[in-house]
């Protein structure tokens, strides 16, 4: 197969698979109500439905992002996918809550394995000049998944059944499945022949779920238990995985690498302060405007549709522009949505909170598409996995965190109780509350989307660095040949780079000529760059 008909395939699958994972989630969201009824279930339990979901996602995501550089991005990625489809019919003929919950944490850990290799798979196919706008079409396509979630979601939970809603995945996951076989020829890995760190993932995981969990049952009393745990084995996870030999997570990049550290940051703050916004207001558009399930989901389309339409051209333009840049920008235009939904009461017009949510899916997508390619183009190849699932995991963090404080929100305001009309003003309360908290996080987010730095050089401060080299007649007014006045300012340029990274120049220029004779790609010399070298890999080599 040649290289254009795989770039087409990888994309393809990348794109089917973006857009069913988040069709699942808005399609749920829309339909809780209808769950909550049939199970007879109070609030705090129905959320659940969606946030284990997204816990489980959360959990799997650093081990499989790692398991896909060891074993092949495309291997974890089937596994993913076929997981997912098998959970989706189980989740159909669930026969209680607890039964569809279950269902539910294996789906999301399949989603994770499709999320985690479907960006690192794009990563490697395509060359980074052109990474801004594949990466925008999927991110579209995750958006046109949301889209269709809350509209087709409504239509067939009304029609038919919300079970409907885990069965009309399954001819989708199929076809990503056999594309993948037949078609998508090749393997990408980037950590070959390291082991599988089994004690990190597992410190990891618990301390996520721990963490999530308590957030999730405040204010009772084991809720600080568990909060407090889960940060300390937070802390414990990153002292391990800056000791062991093969790290399931590669905590210095945070360290080393600005731009990576910031834009995961920002995506961590956009999504947990915009992800619980199509439930919060699935449950007023139902309960205190009395809409349809339809109905509600054709409100609620507007953000999704918004995205969808916008992203692949804020990708296009990640590749010319500064990605912090438009990012910041899309990061206040959310924070402006969310602030004018602090407003809603029993009267507002549904054209004001089509208008809201428009905005927001303007902001967010003006945001997502130029952050993700700002990620993924700040680390080295060997780490697409990492990068991949780190995206995945900010963003399902943020999820768990949105859903987490909607669920803290609701136990203060209206309690374990069933929604009845007797509660809609505590409802209405809580929806408010909620906006104020996540207004506020956005507005915070926009600082780490400035501060992550520039991905492109700027010029400025390597001149200045440099200045003391390159001013003085008796030094270096005469270079000889135009060539070799070039020459030197591209080896003064890689000393002070590689200082400004906390790299030995002696060790990096040492590296850097072991190197340089087996790199055949743009790829294989960009990864040679200073920003895209850690100090252990100087000692490594």
């Amino acid at each position: 197969m040649n290289e254009k008909a795989t770039k087409l395939t990888a994309l393809a699958i990348a794109s089917l698979g973006s857009f069913i994972t988040p069709f699942m989630i808005s399609s749920i969201n829309i339909a809780l109500p209808v769950i909550g009824k049939e199970f007879k279930t109070d609030a705090v339990v129905l959320s659940w439905v969606a946030t284990s979901y997204l816990l489980a996602a959360a959990v799997s995501l650093v081990p499989v992002g790692k398991l896909a550089d060891i074993y092949g991005r495309k291997k974890i990625y089937m596994l993913g996918m076929g997981l997912f489809t098998l959970t989706s019919v189980l989740s159909a003929v669930a026969t209680s809550a607890p039964v569809l919950i279950t269902f539910r944490i294996f789906q999301g850990a399949g989603s994770a394995m499709v999320f985690a290799t479907g960006i690192a798979i794009l990563s490697s196919v395509y060359p980074v000049e052109e990474r801004g706008k594949v990466l925008g079409i999927a991110v579209a396509a995750v958006y046109i998944g949301l889209s269709c979630g809350p509209f087709f979601g409504g239509f067939i939970t009304q029609h038919l059944s919300w079970r409907s809603l885990f069965l009309i995945i399954v001819p989708f996951g199929v076809l990503i499945i056999l594309l993948a076989i037949f078609k998508l020829k090749g393997e990408w890995k980037g950590a070959e022949g390291q082991k599988f760190d089994l004690t990190g993932s597992i410190i990891y995981g618990t301390a996520i779920f721990a963490f999530t969990y308590g957030v999730s049952i405040l204010p009772a009393p084991l809720s600080m238990v568990l909060i407090l745990t889960g940060v300390v084995g937070l802390f414990a996870f990153v002292r391990w995985e800056l000791i062991v030999a093969s790290p399931v997570f590669e905590v210095n990049l945070f360290a080393t690498n600005r731009t990576y550290a910031f834009s995961c940051l920002a995506a961590l703050v956009n999504y947990s302060a915009t992800f619980a916004v199509s439930f919060l207001l699935s449950l007023y558009l139902q309960y205190i405007k009395g809409l349809s399930p339809q109905s509600a989901g054709v409100v609620l389309v507007s953000t999704p549709v918004m995205m969808a339409i916008f992203s692949p051209f804020a990708g296009r333009l990640s590749d010319r522009i500064e990605p912090r840049v438009i990012s910041s920008v899309g990061m206040g235009l959310t924070t402006l949505g969310l602030l004018m939904l602090i407003a809603l009461n029993a009267g507002t017009a549904t054209v004001y909170i089509v208008f809201s949510l428009m905005l927001l899916g303007f902001g967010f997508a003006l945001f997502s598409s130029p952050n993700m390619n700002a990620i993924m183009s700040s680390v080295d190849k060997r780490f697409y996995g990492i990068a991949s699932a780190s995206v995945g995991t900010m963003r399902l963090l943020g999820q768990m965190l949105s859903m987490g404080i909607v669920t803290l929100i609701l136990a203060l305001y209206i309690g374990r109780a069933q929604i009845t009309p007797q509660s809609f003003e505590m409802l209405i309360k809580s929806v408010r509350v909620a906006f104020i908290v996540f207004s506020f996080f956005c507005a915070g987010g926009i600082f780490f989307s400035l501060y992550r730095g520039r991905l492109r050089p700027d010029n400025n401060l390597a001149e200045n660095a440099i200045r003391p080299f390159v001013v003085g007649r008796k030094n270096w007014l005469f270079s000889g040949h135009p060539n070799g006045a070039q020459a030197s300012a591209t080896i003064f340029s890689l000393i002070e780079t590689a200082k400004a990274n906390r790299l030995k120049p002696y060790e990096y220029f040492r590296f850097l000529f072991d190197k340089l004779p087996y790199a055949e790609s743009e790829d294989d010399y960009k990864s040679l760059l200073p920003q895209f070298i850690t100090p252990d890999l100087l000692t490594v080599s």
